[in-house]
């Protein structure tokens, strides 16, 4: 076939639902292949696009179809599989396919950087060691620069990631320097250490995976906190590696990454490398490049790194498979979670899930048999389960957010050499500012929300938005003096600084954990005992391992009794369950103490007297009762902008273009307002689509959306699609 009679169908990065039709580049040779990227006019410029299809015939005239100016790539970014993933996941959660390919590269690729490429080393010129022998004065970034250097070089990537950029500008300008070119090294390889041995219970769930690795299927590990899930993975993971291929390992957060970088590097004899966000991009590109190339057969990342191609995969693992952070909230709205297994389907490998409290979706499909479920029942150490009591807080009022029984118990455990975790999900000193004589509480001009009290920065800040002012001290209303109301993480930080003080103490919430390295440091210091009592918010809750951790403080219990989403007593209970895990975690037995003002609430001594298990049985029941999901599906039409009243036109306009033939059970809700429906200066509305059937809902959404698409919005008005939500508010 000549180049000519191949059409590129090609797609950017923008929000448009189409491609564009091409013609191959000038010269003859092979057309470039889906997958592959290229640069193209569109409109004014020129722009890196990605061949999604090659077809014979196009809607414009021959001669009308410009050709691409270049190709980028020789082969294809992703294999089949993962490239087949992205189409997939583009058609079912109904997002532009251009933007779909480019979140799924690194930065550095989108504009076009090569993907397969020789890394720049930097070496001390003939100049440089003379100098450096006459013991210069150098800054401490410039010492830093040589001693990474050393005698072998270093690459750019290196350099790059350690922030040494502008020292390698000053050094080099001094002629103390000299590049090369070389082939991108290959990450170094782990330890590859010996393991435990498996507890009785880790030996029938290996043994069982193990069995099943040439083939597909999905694997729900549910093990409490503490029973040893991670060695499980390990164990699956060299027996892969031990075939010639490899293992995807996702974690929700970034600040489990190097914890579990660490684990796996001393463990496995094998490059390992780390995908997520908060990476330099030039560290992030070769990162992805090794695991694309096969170097690294190992990846441990957040959710983008469900893209990542590995040319050999062998087995996807989903830790803390129940987090919230798998879903995307912002753009391309897809859950990590359920493309691990999709991934796995299409590859014909294993996925395991795993988790201490299994999201109410897994467990059904393990109910149904879509899923096999495992059991670790057990803790690793001695310690056994905690022990867990409530504290009514209204009988034991709380000052600054701490009982007097709180206030006891972490002086019993700091007297016995315990570690004590207290945790609030709720930063700042305080919820509002409040005026005793005429009622006025400090608002957000932007939200329908109110500003939260920095009282060290004197600010108050709204955490939706972003929104700050500095704090009045008189009201605005009747100038009467003004106070907090409520506790967040700093106002229990001064408390238990008072209470006290020769207990080293580190707090971890977004306030405090904000540059790199900020995570590792208070983590390094709870590991090393420095630091005695550990503070913070869900961060914590999050599949660390606090092994001298004795007692568990839980501090406003009661923030998701009474949530307006269906879902908000499923994460309190999780959450409960995760932080609760944290105590006793090596061989010293554990204390939880959980502090409210609703003691008797169901939810509360369900968990109390029957565990995660028993809670999960009843809310699931609650669902089915309800056809609430697992058993029915949603997708949300958002909609926000700056005029209340084109919102909801919009959304009027939606639902009179959908299709008439809905399908047995199909109902569109709304326009409804959201929860906060004010938010940034915008206002948001949505309307809800529910159906029993998955497949029906498909149907609907195809025909539906190209309909929405066609409506005249005005351009100040955003829209989007939220396929299978984790959020309904």
């Amino acid at each position: 076939m000549g180049s000519d009679s191949t059409i590129l169908q090609v797609v950017f990065d923008t929000p448009l639902r189409r491609s564009f039709d091409y013609l191959p580049p000038a010269g003859g040779g092979a057309a470039p292949r889906p997958g592959e990227r290229v640069q193209a006019p569109f409109g004014r410029q020129r722009a890196v696009g990605v061949v999604a299809a090659l077809a014979t015939t196009s809607t414009l005239p021959h001669a009308r179809l410009k050709r691409v100016t270049a190709a980028i790539d020789t082969e294809p970014l992703w294999d089949a599989t993962t490239l087949g993933l992205l189409l997939w996941a583009a058609d079912y959660y109904h997002h532009p396919l251009g933007e779909v390919l480019f979140a799924a590269m690194p930065k550095t690729l989108r504009g076009g950087a090569p993907a397969r490429r020789d890394e720049t080393v930097w070496r001390l010129s003939e100049a440089g060691r003379a100098a450096l022998a006459a013991a210069p004065r150098l800054g401490p970034r410039q010492r830093e620069l040589i001693e990474l250097i050393g005698a072998d070089g270093a690459g750019m990537d290196a350099i790059a990631e350690a922030g040494h950029h502008e020292a390698l500008k000053s050094l080099n300008r001094r002629g103390w320097l000299e590049s090369t070119e070389r082939a991108e090294a290959t990450p170094a390889a782990g330890a590859g250490c010996a393991g435990p041995v498996l507890t009785a219970d880790q030996a029938a769930a290996f043994q069982q995976i193990d069995g099943a690795l040439d083939r597909f299927g999905a694997w729900l590990l549910h093990g409490i906190t503490g029973s040893g899930k991670t060695e499980v993975y390990m164990r699956l993971i060299e027996r892969v590696l031990d075939a010639g291929r490899g293992a995807l390992v996702l974690v929700p957060e970034i600040a489990l990454t190097p914890q579990l970088i660490a684990r796996f590097r001393e463990r496995l004899p094998v490059p390992v490398v780390a995908l997520h966000s908060s990476l330099a991009d030039g560290a992030r590109a070769a990162a992805w490049r090794a695991a694309a190339s096969g170097r690294a057969p190992v990846v441990i990342g957040t959710r983008s790194a469900i893209f990542t191609p590995m040319p050999a995969l062998g087995l996807v693992v989903a830790d803390e498979e129940h987090d919230a952070s798998y879903k995307q909230q912002e753009g391309f709205r897809y859950s990590a979670r359920d493309l691990a297994v999709a991934r796995a389907q299409r590859a014909g490998i294993p996925v395991v899930l795993g988790s201490a409290t299994p999201s109410l979706e897994s467990l059904a499909n393990a109910a149904a048999g879509r899923y096999t479920k495992l059991a670790l029942p057990a803790r690793t150490g001695r310690a056994g389960k905690p022990r867990v009591a409530v504290v009514d807080l209204r009988v034991n009022p709380a000052r600054d957010g701490l009982s007097p029984q709180a206030a006891t118990a972490i002086e019993r455990h700091l007297a016995a050499a315990g570690q004590v975790l207290v945790f609030l999900n709720r930063r700042g000193y305080a919820p509002t500012m409040f005026c005793p004589g005429c009622g006025w509480i400090a608002p957000c001009k932007s939200c329908d929300a109110r500003m939260t009290v920095h009282l060290r920065r004197a600010r108050l800040l709204c955490h939706h938005c972003g929104a700050d002012e500095p704090m009045p001290y008189g009201c605005p209303r009747c100038g009467n003096e003004l106070a907090p109301v409520g506790e967040g993480t700093e106002r229990v930080e001064t408390a238990l600084r008072q209470m006290f003080p020769q207990a080293a103490l580190v707090r971890v919430d977004r306030d405090m954990i904000r540059r790199r390295g900020d995570m590792e440091e208070a983590l390094a210091s709870v590991a090393d005992g420095r630091a005695r009592i550990l503070l913070g918010t869900q961060m914590l809750t999050k599949g660390h391992d606090f092994p001298d951790v004795t007692l568990v403080v839980v501090l406003a219990a009661d923030q998701g009794l009474f949530g307006a989403d269906f879902r908000a007593s499923e994460r309190l209970a999780q959450q409960i369950v995760q932080v609760a895990g944290r105590a006793g975690r090596g061989d010293r037995p554990g204390e939880v103490l959980i502090q409210t003002a609703y003691p008797e609430h169901p939810l509360l001594q369900c968990l109390i007297q029957e565990g995660y298990e028993g809670f999960a049985a009843r809310a699931l029941e609650e669902r089915r009762a309800a056809s609430l999901p697992p058993y029915s599906h949603l997708t949300l039409l958002r909609a926000d902008g700056p005029a209340r009243a084109e919102v909801h036109g919009f959304l009027r306009e939606a639902l009179s273009a959908a299709p008439p033939a809905r399908g047995a059970g199909l109902r569109l809700l709304g326009p409804a307002p959201a929860s906060m429906e004010k938010r940034a200066g915008r206002y948001r509305a949505q309307l809800l689509v529910e159906s029993p059937a998955r497949g029906g809902l498909q149907q609907f959404l195809a025909a539906w959306l190209p309909e929405v698409e066609k409506l005249r919005a005005p351009r100040s008005l955003r829209w989007s699609v939220d396929v299978d939500p984790i959020e309904v508010d």
